[in-house]
């Protein structure tokens, strides 16, 4: 039986329309690693598959796998009063997604590619409750909030990101290498300083400018190749890691214990 968080993703897929935030067709389809191949029309029954876009694809910027969306924004579950930030958010069309699951309350969107934030804000003009922002989500300080979807690689979680996280706030968001692969890491907030963690699975996500931390590359694509990622299970802030971590940032480091236990 479809559970009634499913059904509230499900019900907010079929409500937005995809091809009102790709532009005109015939659309470029991605295959990887990196060819682009026109739709044979440009009936929008050609994106209502499971394929990625590309918004421009000179950039290798694209509108992501629904599957894999539908799937994250679910555990996300951002509720309907609740204030979500989306900090990659292409060409609007996810955030319209995240609007429609917060209905009640705000969505703050951050795009740093000026052309494409332009086309978001045009995209998003009939959705009230979202703000955009022609901006990057890494560097400032973002409104209070208790859900944050990132949509594009960052090598940790940044310390902007988790100082918004209200308690029972929740983060989800690709942790990559230079490689532009590693895992979608789920964040849920449970004191002061600790997480509750868990990454979900293996992605490969376009690099988040300012996000990328080159020294780290090495032992973060390690971590991932070595399996041990599955059994990650909290992530600690402002410690010292103990012999259970999985991998140390520069400002926080991920464990294989509980968040219970700290």
């Amino acid at each position: 039986l479809k559970t009634s968080r499913s059904s509230r993703v499900e019900r907010a897929f079929a409500t937005v329309p995809r091809e009102a935030f790709l532009g005109r067709g015939p659309w470029p389809i991605y295959s990887y690693p990196s060819s682009y191949a026109l739709t044979a029309t440009n009936d929008p029954c050609e994106v209502y598959r499971d394929v990625v876009v590309g918004l421009i694809p000179e950039m290798g910027i694209n509108n992501g796998q629904p599957s894999l969306h539908a799937h994250c924004i679910g555990l996300l579950n951002p509720q309907p009063a609740e204030t979500v930030v989306h900090i990659g958010a292409g060409g609007g069309y996810y955030t319209a997604i995240l609007a429609q699951l917060a209905c009640d309350g705000e969505v703050h969107a951050y795009e740093i590619e000026p052309d494409l934030a332009a086309r978001a804000h045009k995209n998003l003009i009939g959705f009230a409750n979202v703000r955009m922002h022609a901006a990057s989500g890494v560097d400032r300080q973002l409104p209070s909030c208790t859900a944050i979807y990132v949509n594009a690689g960052s090598s940790q979680p940044m310390n902007s990101w988790l100082d918004a996280l209200l308690p029972n706030g929740r983060l989800i968001f690709p942790m990559t290498s230079e490689s532009l692969m590693g895992g979608m890491v789920h964040l849920a907030y449970t004191k002061e300083n600790v997480f509750s963690a868990r990454i979900i699975r293996p992605v490969g996500f376009i690099p988040c400018v300012g996000a990328r931390n080159s020294s780290k590359d090495s032992a973060l694509a390690d971590a991932f190749n070595e399996g041990e990622w599955r059994n990650v299970r909290s992530l600690l802030r402002g410690t010292e890691p103990d012999k259970t971590y999985w991998f140390a940032a520069d400002d926080c480091w991920f464990s294989t214990r509980d968040a219970a236990e700290f």
